[in-house]
Parts: structure tokens; C-alpha cells; sequence
């Protein structure tokens, strides 16, 4: 084979610089970007439960969340200056770092853990598609689901979970792969359409009775001891809770701050995130605080406070509501399973066969792998403690971001040699050993190691909130002192 056909075999129209004219986003779009990753069911749950659950001052939950948005928008800003300059996501830059093949294997970490949690979440999002459809059967014929057809189960779902499913899995698939200006406007809409949603929500509770749900609101906002020296603790752990709830997304970020128009626009639209928190945690507080004064006119339901939207919606009476607060979880599951997962696994899956891949066809091996994960998760994988396994492997996130960092910023001091990095050549600069960054393997590892401590060391779990930064921060210092000349 050639020298000039080995150096185009790294070379993929979806892996190159982003065209100048192509680079639209600016803050507004990325306001919704991070919209999408907190409307999400967990995202929800997790900020109400930090207000309830854990009985923490309602301050100290507010400049906790505060503190760990300002270190996901500074750590954003690092990864994604990179990708916004040379127009390039994520896996391509790691090149600089581990070399042009090593890149293509420590990359494809992120694309394992991807396809897996979008496999686990098409799961429950394919339950609310079939709580919709048996809504809409017996809103036809109250005896139609009494039908023996439908007591009939194989792995844990009946034939209405597995039209479900496969309904869940082929649209999709089917909206995700039409490439990044379409997956632009999914964004943009599901963003707002789910923000409606929200307020529409929130009217429905409120007016039910202003003043009942108004006062419930107003008892959490407490400031009482907030100014104590104990309460700094507590800061920290809401911290760094916030920031593991977004580290996933941090190490791909290049993959859509590519095609934002200029660091201005960049760094303005990253800042967006803590108004995305404020926002949707006064409408989400709000909501469940309504809802659980109404439920304990119940006295059944005196010891429930329920902070899942779903569990939520299971109590209500109101079939519009449950219909409309249906549709919304859809499309809220829909978009952050595009953001956090499908998008970053279709460009490391290209990575790793750039010559042979198209989004298209990364898409195909991503909605096939992740049917599997899907259809197989209730009754086998998550009886098998599949999610450590998975938790193992994000160990390397942390460590990749630092590597990246440190190359970029101390090593490399900002540039890039746009020509070589799609090269194959012995003689490219970042072909290193063979492809292989050695200084960069080893410091990868051993960030590993100790990220991954705070997972199965029983000592250290107490760490685990914070194990991406600790693997971040040791891979950088080690890469650094390497790799310095």
C-alpha cells in the first residue's frame, strides 16, 4: 500500500475541520444544549432529592449546585476552546495526545459507555411510549388489555413493551443519524418544547390552589444557619455531586462546541448552564412541593415525597396531564440519550474505521448494539451488576480530559498540526511509537488506577463524587512531567 493511501485511511468527512461557514451555534443554541442535560428524569429526581431527601438547607443545596456548574463551565470551556478553534471533536484531538492509533482504542472507552447507557435509557424510554399506547387501548376498549395476548412475556416485557422498544430504538436512530444540522434543530426544539412542558406543569399545579402550593413552596426556602462553618461541607458533596451528574458530557463537549462561531460565544453559552439550573430547579421544586401538599390530604401517601416525575404523574388523575407530562419525558429522554451518548459513539466508532465508517453507518452499529442492551437490561444486565462494569470504564473519562488539557494547553501551548493529525505517515508528529503515545499510555493508566480506586476500594468511596477530577488532575501532572522537554 501506498505512503499517500496509508495517510488517507485517517482522513473522514465527518472527522475533519469544520467548515468556517458551518460554524452557527452560538450561545443561544448552547443554552440549549445544556438545557437538554438537565431536563432529563434523572436530572429531576436529582435536584429535587437534593432539596428534599437529604434535608439540606434550601441555600446550601442552591450555592452547592451553584459551585459545581462553575467548575463544569470552567472545565467546559478547557475542553471545548480546542475543538472551536481547529473545528474538531474530541477523539481527533486526542491524536495530539496518544497518537493517531492510540487515540482510536482509549477513544472508543467513551463509545462502549455510550452505546450502553443509550441501550439503558431507549429502555425506559420505550416504558413511556407504552404507558401512551396502553393509555390509548383502553381508552378504546376498557377490556382490550384483559386480552391473553398480552399476559404473554419474553425477557421481561409483553408485546406492547416490545413494540415499544423497537418503536423507541427505530425513530431514534432514525432522527439521530441525519447529521449535526439536524441534530441542531432536535436540540433547539427539545429544549424549548420540554421548558413548555415544564411551565404548562407548573400552571397545572399552581392554579389548583395558589395559595396552598405557594406556601408549600416558600417552607423550603430556608436560610436558617446558613452562615455556619458545618455547612461547608455539605457545599462540597452538593458540588461535587453536580459536577459527576455532567461529567460525561465534559469530556465530549468538542464534539458540539465544533461548531460554535467564536470563544466569545463559546464561553457565554457555557455560562448558560447556571441559568438552565436556576430555572429548571424553581419549576421542578415547585412542581414536586405542590404536588406533595395535595398528596398528603392523603393519608396514605403522608410519608411519600416522590422527586421522580414518573412516580408523579402515577398519582395524578388528570388523563391530559399524565398524556401531556408523557409526551415531554419522551422527548426530554430522547434528546439527552442524542447528547450524552449517541453523538459522542458516532464519532468514536468513525475514529476507529475512518475509511470504511459514515455517521450512517456508526449509527446502524450504535442503534444494534444498543437494542440488545436494551431488550436484555431488565432481566439479565442489570441482574448482573453490568453498571460497575460500565462505572469502570467512565474511570478513564477523567484521565482523558487531563491528558487532552495538558497536551493542549502546557505541552503543545495551543497548537496543532492540522496536517499530521489525519496522517500515518512514520514521520507524522503524532505518530509517536507505531501510532502509540507511550508517556501518554502510562499516564493515562495511572490516573485509571487511582479514579477507579474510588469505585472499588470500599475505603474510598467516600471519593467517588469526585474520582474524575482526582483521575483528571493526576494524569495531567504525570503527562506533563513526561512529556515537558
Amino acid at each position: 500500500m501506498s505512503q499517500q493511501k496509508l495517510k488517507k485511511t485517517l482522513i473522514n468527512w465527518d472527522l475533519v475541520s469544520v467548515n468556517p461557514n458551518e460554524k452557527n451555534w452560538n450561545w443561544k443554541d448552547l443554552f440549549c444544549f445544556w438545557g437538554i442535560n438537565i431536563q432529563s428524569i434523572i436530572g429531576f429526581s436529582l435536584i429535587t432529592s437534593l432539596y428534599y431527601i437529604y434535608n439540606l438547607n434550601s441555600f446550601i443545596v442552591f450555592f452547592g449546585t451553584v459551585i459545581g456548574s462553575i467548575f463544569v463551565i470552567l472545565f467546559s470551556n478547557w475542553i471545548g476552546k480546542p475543538s472551536q478553534k481547529f473545528g474538531l471533536p474530541f477523539v481527533v484531538l486526542l491524536r495530539s495526545s496518544l497518537g493517531v492509533k492510540g487515540a482510536k482504542y482509549f477513544g472508543l472507552l467513551r463509545c462502549i459507555v455510550g452505546i450502553f447507557i443509550f441501550g439503558i435509557q431507549t429502555y425506559f424510554l420505550s416504558k413511556a411510549f407504552s404507558y401512551l399506547m396502553r393509555i390509548a387501548l383502553y381508552t378504546f376498549d376498557q377490556s382490550f388489555l384483559d386480552k391473553e395476548i398480552f399476559i404473554i412475556y419474553f425477557l421481561g416485557m409483553n408485546i406492547i413493551d416490545w413494540i415499544a422498544m423497537i418503536l423507541a430504538i427505530v425513530l431514534q436512530g432514525f432522527l439521530f443519524s441525519s447529521g449535526m444540522k439536524f441534530n441542531k434543530k432536535i436540540i433547539n426544539f427539545s429544549a424549548l418544547a420540554v421548558y413548555f412542558g415544564i411551565i404548562l406543569f407548573f400552571l397545572s399545579v399552581l392554579l389548583s390552589d395558589v395559595k396552598l402550593t405557594f406556601n408549600a413552596f416558600y417552607e423550603i426556602l430556608d436560610l436558617g444557619n446558613f452562615a455556619k462553618v458545618s455547612n461547608l461541607g455539605p457545599i462540597i458533596t452538593v458540588a461535587g455531586t453536580i459536577f459527576a451528574y455532567f461529567a460525561i458530557i465534559i469530556l465530549s463537549y468538542g464534539d458540539f462546541s465544533r461548531y460554535v462561531k467564536n470563544e466569545r460565544e463559546l464561553k457565554i453559552g457555557n455560562l448558560s448552564l447556571i441559568l438552565n439550573l436556576v430555572i429548571f430547579s424553581f419549576f421542578a421544586l415547585f412542581i414536586v412541593s405542590g404536588v406533595d401538599v395535595f398528596l398528603n390530604q392523603d393519608p396514605q401517601n403522608l410519608d411519600q415525597i416522590l422527586t421522580n416525575p414518573t412516580d408523579i404523574i402515577g398519582k395524578l388523575n388528570n388523563m391530559f396531564i399524565i398524556i401531556l407530562a408523557l409526551i415531554f419525558i419522551i422527548i426530554a429522554s430522547a434528546s439527552t440519550n442524542l447528547i450524552a451518548n449517541f453523538i459522542p459513539s458516532q464519532y468514536t466508532l468513525i475514529n476507529l474505521m475512518p475509511s470504511s465508517l459514515s455517521i450512517k453507518g456508526a449509527s446502524t452499529i450504535i442503534v444494534s448494539f444498543g437494542f440488545i442492551v436494551g431488550i436484555f437490561w431488565l432481566t439479565i444486565l442489570s441482574q448482573i451488576g453490568i453498571l460497575s462494569f460500565v462505572d469502570t470504564i467512565g474511570a478513564f473519562f477523567g484521565p482523558l480530559f487531563g491528558i487532552m488539557i495538558a497536551d493542549f494547553y502546557f505541552i503543545k501551548k495551543q497548537n496543532l498540526n492540522n496536517k499530521d493529525i489525519y496522517s500515518l505517515e512514520n514521520d507524522g508528529e503524532y505518530y509517536y511509537s507505531g501510532g502509540f503515545h507511550l508517556k501518554g499510555g502510562y499516564s493515562i493508566i495511572l490516573g485509571f488506577i487511582f479514579s477507579a480506586s474510588t469505585i472499588w476500594n470500599s475505603s474510598l468511596m467516600f471519593l467517588q463524587s469526585y474520582s474524575w477530577i482526582i483521575g483528571a488532575l493526576i494524569t495531567g501532572i504525570v503527562y506533563y512531567l513526561l512529556a515537558k522537554k
